[in-house]
């Protein structure tokens, strides 16, 4: 057996420490003192390797080790979440919990709705380490994780719990995908929604992961996975009517947004909403970093203007009837105003968590609400849409 170098076993060590610091840090100075964290806790985050950061702050929300967000939401951010009423329109993206570990720890950190997943039928590791990229100069993240997922049995076990206990009174979505070696991806998602129906408030299926599907018969193959799902939802009876969701890439071209504005209106195929967007592939407004050329999805701050020109086109196919919820390099309320702007109703958060932590969730609400007072918007509803041209790319 090869032993570990000293070398190596003392950046093991030192990561081990760095860790352990930077947890019970953030504990402690989390409530009040996010200068602090800010300062200390965050830096010595960075000695860790990513997947081990994005871990840690699982595993804080999971055994609910922060405290307890004190901030009351502005009613002016009040809304409805598919006939839900919820205080805030601001979600956590799916890939932070995937298998629906630490939904309470998210919700006492004020979350309006908590996205877990993405979850595959039956449980599967992901890609090889290291497969998570900090790209700290980009406030960015290069992911190629793969889905490592406890399967269907084990999260809807847990889902089932939450609801039997009434533990929770968030709204809680729950993304599917397919096993990775699955012959019949469309049997994947139509069994996810029969799992997960009659206990997510919503269900999200990812057009963007469906190898194959982005292709010369793209159009036909979306066709064959909208009318399955919504198939396996109508065979559960009129008593489970789950909105089910389209997310999609910010990578799609105009021809391919066409196409699924033209599918999504069609009867076997309608959704209740799309996610605007997964991470992206493209890469050209990165700085010089060594770690840029790594494959995989990119989130963050590169992808916010990508994103929102992306909701602003799809709100202008589908004529805004269709509620977006608005994702990509969200970190301040003015982030997120401008997704409503361009015509999203929710939007959701992920990797400006991972950099700035808890204290993010209430920083942008109370961002967002003074900014529709100072607009002149009484309600969130009001500015959805409000300015979507704006955000159009430019035809000349």
């Amino acid at each position: 057996m090869v032993q570990p170098s000293a070398k190596g076993r003392l950046r093991s060590v030192g990561l081990v420490t760095a860790g352990v610091v930077a947890f019970y840090m953030g504990l402690s100075v989390y409530e009040n003192q996010e200068g602090l964290f800010r300062t200390f806790v965050l830096p010595a985050v960075r000695w860790l390797p990513a997947e081990a950061g994005n871990n840690l702050a699982l595993m804080a929300c999971k055994y609910r080790l922060y405290p307890v967000s004190g901030y009351r939401d502005n009613i002016n951010l009040k809304t409805s979440f598919f006939g839900r009423p919820i205080s805030n329109p601001i979600g956590i993206a799916a890939g932070f919990d995937k298998n629906g570990e630490a939904v309470q720890g998210l919700k006492d950190l004020g979350f309006g709705f908590i996205e877990i997943g993405s979850v595959t039928p039956q449980a599967q590791i992901g890609n090889p380490k290291p497969r998570i990229f900090r790209l700290h100069n980009d406030r960015a993240i290069i992911n190629r994780k793969g889905v490592d997922s406890d399967g269907h049995e084990a999260v809807v076990k847990r889902l089932r719990h939450l609801r039997a206990t009434k533990a929770i009174d968030v709204v809680v979505g729950v993304n599917l995908e397919r096993n990775r070696t699955s012959k019949t991806p469309v049997m994947d998602y139509m069994t996810g929604v029969k799992t997960f129906a009659p206990w997510a408030d919503y269900l999200v299926v990812n057009y963007d992961h469906l190898k194959g599907m982005r292709s010369v018969n793209n159009k036909t193959k979306l066709i064959e996975l909208l009318e399955g799902v919504n198939k396996a939802r109508a065979q559960l009876g009129d008593k489970v009517n789950v909105p089910i969701l389209l997310k999609l890439s910010p990578d799609l071209t105009l021809d391919e947004m066409r196409d699924v504005a033209a599918v999504i209106k069609m009867y076997a195929c309608r959704v209740d909403g799309l996610i605007v967007s997964n991470a992206t592939m493209y890469r050209g407004n990165l700085r010089v970093s060594r770690l840029a050329t790594e494959n995989g999805g990119i989130s963050g701050e590169p992808l916010r203007e990508r994103s929102t020109r992306l909701i602003a086109q799809m709100y202008e196919l589908t004529n805004g009837c269709v509620p977006i919820i608005g994702v990509g390099g969200i970190s301040s309320g003015r982030d997120a105003y401008e997704k409503i702007a361009a015509g999203a109703s929710y939007v959701q958060i992920y990797t400006a968590f991972v950099y700035e932590g808890p204290a993010l969730v209430d920083r942008v609400k109370a961002d967002l609400s003074a900014w529709l007072t100072k607009l002149g918007y009484t309600n969130i509803n009001d500015a959805v849409g409000s300015n979507y041209q704006r955000y159009l790319p430019s035809t000349d």
